[in-house]
């Protein structure tokens, strides 16, 4: 199946979780990404249960703090 993962079309298996993606996309500090598919937010507990489908748009995103 196809999917863009950050603008880039892949070609990844189905069943595929978000989970994996991560794994396979080697998103660093996983543990503090964000993930959207098809501009949805997806739960941080749920990477696991979660299969793309056809077509999905993901995005990988960080939330930056600090600031004065």
């Amino acid at each position: 199946m196809k999917i863009t993962v950050a603008g880039v079309q892949k070609e990844v298996a189905d069943g595929l979780t978000v989970a994996q993606l991560i794994v396979d996309e080697n998103v660093e500090t996983p543990q503090y990404v964000t993930v959207t598919i098809n501009d949805e937010f997806v739960e941080n507990g749920t990477f696991e249960q979660t299969v793309l489908k056809d077509g999905d748009n993901v995005e990988f995103l960080y939330f930056m703090g600090g600031g004065q």
